[in-house]
């Protein structure tokens, strides 16, 4: 069987090493170049997958820029506190308002409530 016959779920042809999953949260986003202006923004995540989230945003960064994105998660901990996934990675391509980065590092934080401190 050539590869062009073959059927697309044995087509080695993707290259993503983990699922994506079509998950839709606010984000915010800043770049971490001490050399140059940091620039900020907001979001939708479009997809999320273990190595790499891909967002909405406003500006249109070049490949290789370092950045932090927060993410607000879904659940919660303890079933009370907020949390938020802060990542920070490279942004491997940006297209028609949307950055996809590859996430080198992360971490979930505890989210404040709105009105206290």
């Amino acid at each position: 069987m050539s590869l062009t016959t073959m059927p697309p779920e044995l087509n080695n042809s993707e290259r993503r090493r983990s699922s994506r999953f079509p998950i839709e949260r606010e984000l915010r986003y800043k770049t971490l170049n001490q050399r140059a202006e940091i620039l900020a923004g907001s979001g939708k995540t479009l997809n999320i997958s273990s190595s790499g989230v891909l967002f909405t945003s406003d500006h249109d960064l070049p490949v290789g820029t370092r950045l932090e994105v927060s993410i607000s998660w879904p659940a919660q901990l303890n079933e009370k506190c907020l949390l938020n996934l802060v990542a920070r990675g490279r942004v491997t391509r940006h297209n028609k308002g949307q950055l996809a980065l590859q996430i080198q590092q992360y971490e979930f934080r505890t989210q404040s409530r709105p009105g206290k401190l």
